[in-house]
């Protein structure tokens, strides 16, 4: 009888990676969406830097304590600390503004790119607000945030660059806009690309991550002017729930 051939071992997005960078619009999503990716990714000996294009200065504040900053300048501020003690949690190495050098196109001045705002279209679907500020994310020329997302891949050089679906994840306009920034940037400066899932599906490889369940909920308790953290839920601002995410899967552009 002849023998059957092996089966081929199935290769894996991180095979080979030794560093990777994180591409989020605000402080919290880095959190919400990939915190126990990137605990996992740091438990493999993994390098992870974190890039945020925002501060979050629209954010909502959840009642309580902090419900004071909203709509102030000083939440930018709050927002800015809280990103940190969240980073640190999660064990990411480096962290990095858009707009600030290193991820800033040498040639141009430094600036300072601001939540563009969001309305819900429907309950898990947002849009662009009705009010958005010149100096917001979305209203910068898409090629100059393409720049300053490739000048960080050039100074950070990862072998792999994880960011949002061409959705942003429920449509937030900020989402989609680093969505695109980070897609071009990676093929520009061809570093490979892998966008976040949020179900399981055929080019999609899924990581069941529960044993990073403490984690990231130390994590995003650090997030204290956005959410909540009832049991196995995130409460937001406008008490919606949501259960922390231990599970996610990344699909790969070519």
């Amino acid at each position: 009888m002849t023998a059957l051939p092996a089966a081929t071992a199935r290769t894996s997005i991180l095979d080979g990676c030794c560093s990777a960078l994180f591409v989020h619009a605000h402080p919290d999503d880095e959190t919400i969406s990939t915190g126990a990716l990137i605990a996992e990714l740091v438990a493999r000996g993994i390098r992870v830097t974190l890039l945020t294009a925002t501060r979050g200065e629209r954010g909502e504040v959840v009642a309580g304590p902090l419900t004071g900053l909203e709509g102030t300048v000083e939440l930018a501020a709050e927002r800015e600390r809280e990103l940190q003690r969240a980073t640190d949690a999660l064990g990411i190495a480096e962290r990095f503004w858009l707009g600030e050098i290193p991820a800033q196109e040498p040639s141009r001045s430094p600036r300072r790119y601001r939540d563009s705002g969001m309305e819900w279209i429907r309950p898990g679907l947002a849009g662009p607000a009705n009010d958005v500020d010149e100096d917001a994310l979305v209203r910068a020329p898409l090629v100059e945030v393409v720049t300053d997302v490739a000048a960080l891949m050039r100074h950070v050089e990862p072998d792999l660059v994880i960011s949002y679906d061409n959705g942003g994840g429920y449509g937030h306009p900020d989402h989609v806009r680093v969505h695109e920034a980070a897609v071009q940037a990676s093929a520009e400066c061809r570093i490979r690309f892998a966008e976040i899932a949020s179900t399981p599906g055929a080019r999609v490889e899924w990581f069941e991550l529960e044993e990073h369940r403490a984690t990231v909920t130390a994590a995003l308790r650090q997030h204290a002017s956005q959410l909540t953290v009832d049991g196995t839920e995130i409460v937001h601002s406008g008490g919606q729930r949501e259960t922390i995410t231990t599970s996610i899967g990344l699909h790969e552009l070519r």
